[in-house]
C-alpha cells in the first residue's frame, strides 16, 4: 500500500488497448513497485501480453492470504446495435449456465466448496467476471472463470430460461426511482436510440426479440483474446499466474481465434443534448438529476473536476448537502457525481424530495451551481475535497478485490496505469484556480434535467 511509510516506484507505462501492440508478445514488464522503508517489496504490478493479444496483469501483495481474479472483456452495452440491445448483459447471465465440462451447478459448487465469492457485472464499455478466494485456490478460480468465458454452451433452453430472469430484473429496475431517473438522464444526454443513451440491461421488447443464434454470434465475435484482460491481485506469483491463465484459456482453441476488427473508441467528441425529460411513476418521492456535459476520461483536468465535485456534493459536509438538507430541509438525499467515457462525460446532481418541494430544490441547486461557477470554491472546500479523494482512494484499495479491479480497468479502458502515489500527487496539485476554471466552464454549460415521480 502506498502511504507515508511506503514509496512507489516504476514508470507510468501505457496501458489499455494500445499496450498490447507496443509490448512484445510473450514479454513481461513491471508497471509498479512499492517498497517500505526497510526495502521490502510490499506491492509489485507486472504485465504479460500473450501472442494472441490476451493480456495478464497481476499485483503481488505482501501480508495477505487471499487472491482475487477478474476476466475483463472489452464489450458492453455501447457496443450493441439496436437489434442487439441488452446482448452483453444477457451474455453475462448465460455464461454461468454451463460449459462442456461443467454444469451451472458445477460452476457454483466449485467455488462455494472453497468458500470463494464470485459474480459478474456489465457496464456500458466492458463486462467483468470476478472471484475472490484463498490464495491456494486461485488456480481453481482462474480455471472456472476461463471455462465460462471461453467454452459456454449457450443452449436454446438456457436462453429461454434466462430471458425470464432478465425481464424480471428489468421490471425490478423499473420500480427503482434512482435507476429510472439516471437511465432517463443518460437517454436525454445522448439520445435514447444511441448506444450510450440506451440502458445496459435492454428493454422488454429488445430482450424478448433476442434469439439464441444472435446472442451466440455476438459471443463468438466479441469474446476474443485481444479483447480480454485477466487481472489478479493478492498472494501470488506473476509467472505462475501467467502459466495458469494461458493453460486455462487455451482450451477449445480459444487463443487461436483470429482477431475481429473492432472500431476504436474515443474519436470525435460526443456532444451532450441539453433539455428536460420527465416520466411518471407512482412513487412517493420525486427523483431528479440536474446536470450538464462533463469531461472525457482522458482529460487531464479530471483531477480538478474530481476535487470540485467532492467539495460541491460529495459528502455530508459538502456545499449541496449542507444547503439543501441541513439548512433548508428540502431533501433527504442529495449528492453530485461525475461520469466519463472515451469521448464524452457528464456531471450532475441527484436529489430525492417530496413533490411539493421540487421547485425549491431546483432553485436551490441551480443557485449553488451558479455561485460556484461565478466564485469558485473556498480554500476550506478545496482541502475538504482533496482529503476526501485521498482517503477514499487509499481506503478503497485495502483488499485484493479492489486492487484487482484497479489494474484490470486501467489496462482495459485507460491510457496508463498511474501509481497510487502519482494519483495522490495529482490530487494534491489541484489549486483553487484549477477548480475555478473548471467550475466556470462545466457549470456554465446548458443543463439537462430528468425528473421521475407522481403526476
Amino acid at each position: 500500500m502506498a502511504s507515508r511509510n511506503t514509496r512507489t516506484t516504476g514508470r507510468q507505462i501505457p496501458a489499455g488497448r494500445s499496450s498490447g501492440s507496443s509490448q512484445a508478445p510473450g514479454t513481461t514488464v513491471t508497471l509498479e513497485r512499492a517498497v517500505d522503508p526497510s526495502g521490502v517489496v510490499t506491492s509489485l504490478v507486472r504485465r504479460t501480453v500473450h501472442p494472441s493479444g490476451l493480456r495478464i496483469v497481476t499485483e503481488q501483495m505482501a501480508g495477505v492470504r487471499s487472491a482475487a481474479v477478474g476476466v475483463w472483456v472489452g464489450v458492453g452495452s455501447r457496443d450493441e446495435s439496436a437489434e442487439l440491445h441488452g446482448a452483453s448483459h444477457f451474455l453475462e447471465h448465460l455464461l454461468f449456465k454451463g460449459t462442456a465440462d461443467r454444469s451451472a451447478l458445477d460452476i457454483s459448487v466449485a467455488l462455494d466448496r472453497v468458500g470463494g465469492e464470485f459474480n459478474a457485472f456489465t457496464a456500458k464499455e466492458y463486462t467483468c467476471f470476478h472471484a475472490r478466494v484463498l490464495d491456494d485456490d486461485l488456480p481453481l478460480a482462474i480455471d472456472v472463470l476461463s471455462d465460462m468465458v471461453t467454452s459456454s454452451l449457450i443452449t436454446p433452453e438456457d436462453v429461454e430460461a434466462e430471458r425470464d430472469v432478465i425481464l424480471d430484473e428489468i421490471a425490478m429496475h423499473d420500480d427503482d426511482p434512482d435507476d429510472v431517473v439516471h437511465n432517463l438522464f443518460a437517454a436525454q444526454a445522448w439520445g435514447e436510440d444511441t448506444p450510450l443513451g440506451r440502458g445496459i440491461a435492454g428493454t422488454e421488447e429488445s430482450i424478448s426479440a433476442l434469439d439464441r443464434d444472435a446472442i451466440h454470434a455476438f459471443y463468438r465475435e466479441r469474446y476474443r483474446p485481444e479483447q480480454i484482460v485477466v487481472s489478479a491481485a493478492g498472494n501470488l506469483d506473476h509467472e505462475t499466474v501467467v502459466a495458469e491463465v494461458v493453460d486455462a484459456f487455451g482450451r477449445a482453441g480459444f487463443l487461436e481465434r483470429r482477431a475481429t476488427p473492432v472500431a476504436p473508441r474515443g474519436g470525435s467528441p460526443l456532444p451532450v443534448i441539453p433539455g428536460q425529460v420527465e416520466a411518471q411513476r407512482p412513487f412517493e418521492q420525486v427523483n431528479l438529476v440536474l446536470g450538464m456535459e462533463g469531461l472525457r476520461r482522458d482529460d487531464d483536468r479530471r483531477f480538478a473536476l474530481g476535487v470540485l465535485n467532492t467539495a460541491v456534493g460529495g459528502g455530508t459536509s459538502s456545499r449541496l448537502f449542507q444547503e439543501v438538507r441541513e439548512r433548508r430541509g428540502l431533501a433527504y438525499s442529495v449528492f453530485s457525481f461525475t461520469s466519463s467515457h472515451a469521448e464524452t462525460g457528464l456531471v450532475g446532481v441527484s436529489v430525492g424530495c417530496l413533490p411539493a418541494k421540487l421547485d425549491d430544490v431546483l432553485e436551490t441547486v441551480r443557485a449553488e451551481l451558479a455561485r460556484v461557477a461565478e466564485e469558485g470554491i473556498t480554500l476550506d472546500e478545496l482541502e475538504l475535497g482533496k482529503g476526501q479523494l485521498r482517503g477514499g482512494l487509499v481506503l478503497g484499495l485495502e483488499d485484493s478485490a479492489s486492487r484487482m479491479s484497479r489494474i484490470g480497468k486501467a489496462e482495459l479502458v485507460h491510457d496508463e496505469l498511474l501509481t497510487i502515489d502519482d494519483v495522490l500527487a495529482r490530487i494534491d496539485a489541484v489549486t483553487l484556480e484549477d477548480c475555478a476554471k473548471i467550475a466556470a466552464e462545466v457549470f456554465g454549460r446548458p443543463e439537462l434535467l430528468a425528473i421521475v415521480g407522481p403526476a
